[in-house]
């Protein structure tokens, strides 16, 4: 379906064809929420302060970054930060599902197995949010939760909401989906608490995703972009908008031959058949599910989050604001 969601950015006639889908859909959508801000439908609230991370697009945007950030500097400033998730791409034969760094990427998903390599806490997989949250909150010392990517999903009660949009795409059409790439309409960001503007030159709450280095996936060598410069490389990305990481490396003077896979794609070693022994680059996310046929000159490059102090000290003053009540 990329033909689809490419469309939603090129602004292609036929588009408008869908426009009466999109229309029902928002209806749906807003009937929803209204349900849930009535009261129609429950909301369930958990006994630790919950910070709901997520985007109105379909699509990547910048949002395991972001968690795995505010859970570091959670952890800095003396918090017990826990994360659940939906655990997209992952299927698992049971749910909630604890992740650890020797659970299968395949049970639950890529993003879930690298914040639980790199964030430094507990993580829980599930459709249902809730049942994850109070499974974690059940097994391990936590006193703040992250939910990563669940801003739509409403029953779950949180205390702060954080949207993240990828200011190098934007909201496509503007349309929602199937006519367009938008979850919730745009005038939904005014309700948030905070909305993170991820590639922004100049916003309140900019973000930026910096790449400087390659770590070898079999050996965990380090070595700078820079010693690539000039040179031709393979690149892979299977994450939501692979041109980014493709044009930041290029950026790096990188000489690419760059392959696009599907968000959240299943790699099998013959993905690599590259006909040729150039090095592979490849995101961190994507080195989550190669790790185990990974060749001696694969590397995986680490994105390093880069977020206004401001961000941090707001978010921690109205987590003391709920914690006493």
């Amino acid at each position: 379906m990329q033909w689809l969601t490419d469309s939603w950015y090129q602004r292609r006639w036929w588009t408008w064809l869908l426009w009466p889908l999109s229309g029902l859909f928002r209806l749906v959508v807003a009937l929803r929420r209204f349900a849930y801000q009535t009261g129609l439908f429950r909301r369930v609230a958990l006994p630790v302060p919950v910070i709901v991370v997520g985007n109105l697009t379909a699509g990547g945007s910048g949002k395991t970054p972001l968690v795995l950030w505010l859970a570091e500097q959670l952890r800095e400033q003396g918090w017990q930060p826990g994360i659940i998730s939906r655990g997209y791409g992952g299927k698992s034969p049971h749910y909630p599902l604890v992740v650890t760094e020797n659970t299968n990427a395949a049970h639950c998903g890529d993003e879930p197995k690298l914040l639980a390599m790199r964030a430094g806490c507990p993580v829980v997989v599930g459709p249902d949010r809730v049942a994850a949250g109070q499974q974690l909150l059940a097994t391990q010392p936590c006193n703040v939760l992250l939910c990563d990517d669940g801003l739509q999903h409403y029953r779950l009660h949180r205390d702060i909401e954080i949207a993240v949009t990828d200011m190098h795409r934007g909201f496509g059409n503007g349309f929602c989906l199937p006519a367009g790439p938008l979850r919730e309409p745009i005038s939904r960001l005014k309700q948030v608490d905070y909305h993170v503007e991820h590639g922004a030159a100049k916003a309140l709450f900019a973000m930026r995703l910096q790449l400087t280095k390659a770590i070898n996936l079999r050996t965990g060598q380090h070595k700078a972009l820079s010693a690539w410069q000039g040179k031709k490389v393979h690149a892979v990305a299977g994450i939501g908008h692979p041109p980014r990481f493709f044009e930041q490396l290029q950026q790096s003077g990188l000489n690419l031959i760059a392959h696009a896979f599907a968000d959240h794609h299943r790699y099998v070693v013959e993905d690599f058949h590259f006909n040729s022994d150039l090095p592979v680059l490849m995101t961190e996310k994507d080195a989550v599910k190669c790790r185990s046929f990974a060749q001696a000159n694969w590397w995986y490059v680490p994105a390093e989050t880069e977020l206004s102090p401001t961000l941090l000290a707001a978010v921690i003053t109205q987590l003391k604001d709920v914690a006493n009540g």
